[in-house]
């Protein structure tokens, strides 16, 4: 099974091919360019590199959300553009599920904190449970868009050792510093920030199961409205 991953989210981008649970090919870069410079020409190295002809692909796995308005924007646009032109399927991964697959097989809890800016975080609490084929990834609270304090003190009731990873955790070190109860620590540089090989990963537990889609049927999801339509609304409100 040939997945083409695509993240794209958040800061980072990044793009891998999956191909039965081996990662032949990954591009990852965190640094100023914006997506729209950066992906395509990405996604084209990495196919140049591992002579990969893209119509054997059986799939393309895009992190659908939530993050960066317009980094969702160009991944979506990039998986569905694919999707239609390859008659492949999509698999929507959420954001959040993803960058904690990071983090695969630990026994602590995980947090991803993703900066949603407005003194919020997209975030979520995960683990991993043993199963007969390995480690899967289970749902402990669901992705969301929540101050900083709603998620520190969900954790801190359920009295479990956590490790913290995502571009938020910079932003929000010192007030989780001073504020948890728990014994915590954070994600290495290796693994504390979206990878299209966890993506890619955790997409084939996705198509086993029949989660996919058509490129037609994708859309974004952003869990909270952009910046653009907040303001249209609080102009409504004041009558402009």
């Amino acid at each position: 099974m040939r997945i083409l991953a695509i993240d794209s989210s958040g800061l980072v981008a990044s793009v891998a091919l999956i191909d039965d649970g081996e990662c032949i090919g990954e591009y990852t870069i965190n640094y100023k360019k914006t997506h729209s410079q950066t992906l395509v020409p990405m996604l084209d190295q990495v196919r140049k590199m591992i002579d990969l002809d893209l119509t054997t692909i059986d799939a393309i796995a895009v992190a659908a959300g939530p993050g960066s308005f317009t980094g969702l924007r160009i991944g979506s646009a990039t998986a569905k553009g694919l999707g239609q032109a390859l008659n492949k399927p999509l698999i929507s991964i959420p954001t959040v599920d993803g960058l904690a697959y990071n983090l695969y097989g630990t026994d602590k809890l995980i947090c991803p904190l993703m900066d949603a800016r407005r003194n919020q975080t997209y975030t979520g609490l995960y683990e991993f449970k043993r199963e007969e084929e390995g480690w899967s990834l289970e749902i402990v609270k669901a992705q969301c868009a929540v101050a900083l304090e709603e998620i520190i003190e969900s954790i801190n009731k359920r009295n479990r050792e956590v490790i913290f990873l995502g571009d938020g955790v910079p932003v929000f070190k010192k007030q989780l510093e001073e504020q948890l109860q728990v014994p915590f620590s954070f994600a290495p540089a290796s693994c504390n920030r979206q990878r299209a090989a966890a993506v890619g990963t955790l997409a084939l537990s996705y198509m086993k199961k029949g989660k996919i889609q058509t490129a037609a049927e994708h859309e974004p999801e952003y869990l909270r409205l952009s910046q653009a339509e907040r303001e249209r609304n609080e102009g409504k409100k004041h009558g402009n």
